[in-house]
């Protein structure tokens, strides 16, 4: 089932949430890459959620920023 892709920026701790759900306590979490949190669905190991720390300073640099993960992108009808 495609979801959609739900985008929140916390200013004060300087986050990017990108969610498929909002999270809930029975997630797995772990660190995928460079301050990158992926939280994953208990019984299909799916990521739900991400986690992208000090996004910021990332958007200031000049290099491109790359999430390690996967996706295919398509149009939710």
């Amino acid at each position: 089932m495609n979801k959609n892709l739900t985008f929140r920026y916390d200013k004060v701790g300087d986050i990017l949430y990108i969610d498929t759900c909002p999270p809930y306590a029975e997630q797995e979490s772990e660190e995928i890459g460079d301050e990158i949190i992926a939280r994953f669905h208990p019984e299909s190991g799916a990521i739900e959620n991400l986690e992208i720390l000090f996004f910021s300073r990332r958007l200031n640099g000049n290099q491109a920023f790359q999430l390690p993960i996967a996706a295919a992108l398509s149009l939710v009808s």
